[in-house]
């Protein structure tokens, strides 16, 4: 897809790999509707091109209300990008049922609804509809057991989405970045970051590349994405590493 004068959404866009998108997204000439929490205090990019709306996307009447801004802002929406998501670090016994069901309301739930919405609004438009996963979403991680799920829950799910409406025009893309050098882990309260660690400027120069190329799956590592295909015994060993740095975590903190 050429970006320019298209007209794109970004959620999570307030900070880390959804603020560097927007950057990139208007340099291609596309007009950008950014959407977080409290972006319209944070926010410090500016451009005639560039709308920014606080809204809280793990309830189902403000996502329908960001589709009506979004008609009285464009007219239309030719990308959607579903960034929008945090984690909690620690044992899946910590964990308790309300922080679950507020996680899994903003991480999967809610863009599951998103994708649903898309497509009632615009069922005979072609579109991009691109969702922020995680390597965790296929390489399980101790200490991100429920992050994990609602990401590895969104990759099915548009797995299947995908085939069903294969001959729609629509193009779903799943991106998988590894551990990025943003406040997502300081959120999380994890007490060390995985290797290894990519740029959020490098994850959202990838994405890009990848809406323009309308890629399925998009791998901003390529060592990961080499490990994949060539080396899958390296991952054993790895997560061997990070399973004794979770219990190093767990026996400090007892």
């Amino acid at each position: 897809m050429d970006l320019n004068g298209k007209y794109v959404v970004v959620t999570g866009a307030s900070s880390g790999i959804g603020k560097a998108l927007v950057g990139f997204l208007l340099k291609e000439g596309a007009f950008v509707l950014g959407i977080s929490r409290s972006i319209e205090k944070t926010m410090d990019i500016t451009h005639a091109r560039l709308w920014v709306k606080n809204m809280d996307l793990s309830k189902r009447e403000t996502i329908d209300m960001l589709f009506d801004y979004a008609q009285n802002c464009f007219g239309t929406i030719d990308v959607f990008v579903a960034n929008a998501g945090y984690a909690r670090y620690g044992a899946h016994e910590t964990i308790d049922y309300e922080t679950m069901g507020n996680l899994l309301e903003l991480n999967t739930t809610g863009v599951m609804y998103t994708a649903k919405k898309m497509q009632e609004v615009y069922k005979d438009k072609p579109y991009n509809f691109l969702v922020t996963l995680s390597a965790i979403a296929e390489l399980p991680m101790p200490g991100y057991a429920l992050y994990g799920a609602s990401k590895a829950a969104l990759d099915n799910y548009f797995s299947a989405v995908r085939l069903e409406e294969k001959k729609s025009g629509h193009i779903y893309q799943r991106v998988y970045p590894v551990a990025t050098k943003t406040d997502f882990f300081n959120r999380a309260d994890a007490k060390y970051m995985p290797w290894p660690v990519q740029s959020a400027e490098h994850v959202a120069k990838k994405i890009v590349k990848g809406i323009k190329k309308d890629r399925k799956k998009i791998y901003p590592s390529f060592l990961y994405k080499l490990g994949k295909r060539l080396a899958p015994w390296f991952f054993k060993l790895y997560l061997r590493k990070q399973r004794k740095k979770f219990e190093a975590h767990e026996a400090n903190n007892k």
